[in-house]
């Protein structure tokens, strides 16, 4: 029987609001794996979320300030919130029209294998686009997917990735560019990569999509990859 898994859609949400939920998330389910937690503890409970975040950008741990390319002023003239956080990888942009996941899994459930669960999330966005036709690809050393990540001055990001993961429990996760406007992303180096551009399923097929329509193939496919039931 597969393992059942908590999906939450919280629609469109501040960046704050739904780092702090993730945080709660964790701390539940790291303290059920505690030491201290002697005899019978129930097993960790999994979440997958999904949210839409207004404007923000959200620098990595080991990430460089630098490669926010606008001041403070100039953030807030645009509307765009900032946070360095405590996720790996660099800068990256989370707004409206970009499907953005979180799945708070306890990989002890799973694998113990970080490399094996972002190949995973990897994997996941790679099916879920392409049922839109699009081919997507990994590149060598850099967490994510991609669009023709072997021809250069073409390669192209759709979805970026960060995790975090403590006591093996994962948080925060991938956030795939449906409909976004990818001008936010012209004032950072998206995480820390120069000269690569960044895309969106809308920007390759030409139109927008139905968010609605990529969240329930992004689902069905994360049942299939992670072998479990969204309930």
């Amino acid at each position: 029987m597969s393992k059942k898994v908590v999906f939450k859609d919280l629609g469109a949400q501040s960046y704050k609001e739904v780092w702090d939920y993730q945080e709660q998330l964790l701390k539940e389910s790291v303290n059920l794996k505690s030491p201290s937690n002697t005899g019978e503890t129930p097993l960790p409970v999994n979440y997958f979320l999904f949210v839409e975040h207004s404007p923000v950008y959200t620098l990595g741990k080991s990430g460089k300030p630098e490669h926010v390319l606008i001041n403070e002023h100039e953030r807030e003239e645009k509307g765009i919130e900032y946070f360095h956080i405590n996720r790996g990888g660099d800068i990256t942009f989370h707004g409206p029209g970009q499907l953005v996941g979180y799945p708070i899994l306890d990989l002890d459930q799973f694998r113990t294998d970080l490399g094996w669960y972002l190949r995973s999330l990897e994997e996941v966005i790679i099916m879920t686009i392409a049922e839109y036709g699009l081919k997507g690809d990994r590149s060598p050393g850099e967490t994510g997917v991609w669009l023709d990540p072997d021809l250069k001055g073409k390669e192209r990001k759709i979805c970026a990735m960060g995790i975090k993961s403590s006591r093996w429990v994962t948080m925060h996760g991938f956030a795939l560019n449906v409909n976004t406007d990818l001008s936010y992303f012209n004032h950072i180096i998206p995480c820390g990569i120069q000269n690569k551009q960044v895309t969106s399923i809308e920007k390759e097929l030409g139109h927008p999509v139905s968010m609605e329509e990529v969240k329930e193939k992004l689902k069905r496919n994360f049942e299939k990859v992670f072998e479990v039931e969204l309930v």
